[in-house]
C-alpha cells in the first residue's frame, strides 16, 4: 500500500520566529565556503519580518564612520566604530519599526507629497536643485533613492503626527506659569538673560592661513544669514538648535543669566543696551561669530522683562517641544515592546 507523506502548510509563515529561522538557514546556505571568502553581505538585524541587512547598515553610516576614522585614535577606532554602528543600527530599527506600523495602518503617501517635501528641502537648505543634486552624488544617493527616503520620512511623520503631536496640548495657563516662575526670577538678582547663536570655524596649528582665512568668511555669512531669520521673526531657540555650533545649541541658545562683568568686552557692548526681545550685532570671537538675544534684564535695582505676549508663542513651542519628546519616547518603546527585534 502506498503511502503519502503531506506536509501541513505553517499556518502563519511570516510570523517572527520562523522568519528569524528562516534568516538563519539562508545565512548558513549562502555562507562563503572557504573560510578566507569575503561575505559581501549579511543580515545583521531581524525587525518582525523584516530584516536589516550589513550593506544597509554601512551605507546609512558612512559619512558618520568616516568622520569618526579622521578623528579617533588607531588604539581606540575598532571600539567607537562598534559603537557608532550599534548606534545607527538602533536608529534604522526604529525607523523600520514606525514605516511598519503606517504601513499596517494603510497610511501612504502620494507622488505630489513627496514633491512637496523634496521642494521643501530646497527651500531650507537653500541650495538649487542641481547644487543638491551634486551634493546628493558626493554621498552616492540619485535622485530617486533620495524621493524614497524623502516618501519613508513623509510616512513616518504622518504616523507621528496622529499618534503622538495630536495628543500633545499645551495650555495658555502653562504658559503663563512658566513665564511667571522662570522669566521673572531668572534675573532677580541682577545680570542679563540671555539666548546664544555661535557660528565656529576650523582652527588648527597645521591650518593653512588661507584655509582659516575661507572658513571665517563662510562662518560669516553663515551667521549672517541665521541672523537675518532671527531678525525676521524665525524662533531663536529653534534657529539655535538648528545652525549653532556652540554647547548651548541643545538647550535652544539658553546660557542663562550673565552680570556684566562677567562678559568679554565685546559680549558687554553687544548686549549691556539690548531692551527685551532685541537681538544684538554679530561680534567675532577667538573662534567664530556669535550674537545673542536678551530675555530679560535686571540691574540690581529695576528688573525689565520681555512682555508675556511677546514670548508667549516661545515658550509655548518649548514646553511643546519638552512634552513632544517625553511622549515620543514613550510611544517607540512601546512600539519596540510590542515588537520582535533581534540583533545578529
Amino acid at each position: 500500500m502506498h503511502h503519502e507523506t503531506i506536509m501541513k502548510p505553517v499556518a502563519h509563515a511570516s510570523t517572527p520566529v520562523i522568519f528569524f529561522l528562516l534568516v538563519l538557514f539562508l545565512q548558513i546556505v549562502f555562507a562563503p565556503l572557504n573560510g578566507t571568502a569575503e561575505l559581501l553581505d549579511r543580515v545583521v538585524a531581524v525587525v518582525n519580518d523584516d530584516v536589516i541587512t550589513l550593506s544597509e547598515l554601512e551605507k546609512e553610516g558612512e559619512r558618520f564612520y568616516r568622520d569618526i576614522s579622521a578623528k579617533t585614535p588607531a588604539t581606540s577606532l575598532a571600539e567607537t566604530l562598534q559603537q557608532a554602528r550599534e548606534h545607527v543600527l538602533d536608529r534604522i530599527i526604529e525607523r523600520r519599526l514606525i514605516t511598519q506600523k503606517a504601513k499596517a495602518g494603510n497610511i501612504s503617501v502620494s507622488d505630489a507629497e513627496v514633491d512637496a517635501a523634496f521642494e521643501q528641502m530646497l527651500d531650507q537648505s537653500r541650495l538649487s536643485k542641481p547644487e543638491l543634486l551634486a551634493k546628493l552624488k558626493e554621498d552616492g544617493l540619485t535622485e530617486t533613492a533620495y524621493r524614497e527616503n524623502l516618501r519613508d520620512q513623509v510616512l513616518q511623520s504622518k504616523l507621528v503626527n496622529a499618534d503622538v503631536r495630536s495628543k500633545v496640548v499645551i495650555t495658555d495657563e502653562e504658559i503663563l506659569d512658566y513665564y511667571n516662575s522662570q522669566s521673572t526670577t531668572r534675573v532677580s538678582g541682577g545680570g542679563y538673560y540671555l539666548l546664544q547663536i555661535g557660528i565656529s570655524w576650523k582652527k588648527g596649528q597645521d591650518t593653512p592661513p588661507e584655509t582659516v582665512e575661507a572658513d571665517k568668511s563662510k562662518a560669516r555669512k553663515e551667521a549672517e544669514k541665521v541672523l537675518e531669520l532671527a531678525r525676521d521673526g524665525e524662533d531663536f531657540k529653534e534657529l539655535a538648535r538648528k545652525y549653532s555650533s556652540m554647547p548651548s545649541a541643545a538647550d535652544g541658545g539658553d546660557i542663562g543669566v550673565f552680570q556684566l562683568d562677567e562678559m568679554a568686552p565685546d559680549m558687554q557692548q553687544a548686549v549691556k543696551e539690548l531692551k527685551p526681545d532685541e537681538i544684538s550685532d554679530i561680534i567675532e570671537t577667538p573662534e567664530g561669530y556669535q550674537f545673542f538675544k536678551l530675555l530679560n534684564s535686571d540691574d540690581g535695582t529695576i528688573a525689565v522683562k520681555t512682555p508675556p505676549d511677546e514670548v508667549k508663542e516661545e515658550i509655548r513651542n518649548s514646553l511643546y517641544d519638552q512634552r513632544l519628546k517625553k511622549a515620543y519616547d514613550e510611544w517607540l518603546n512601546n512600539l519596540k515592546n510590542e515588537a520582535y527585534i533581534q540583533k545578529l
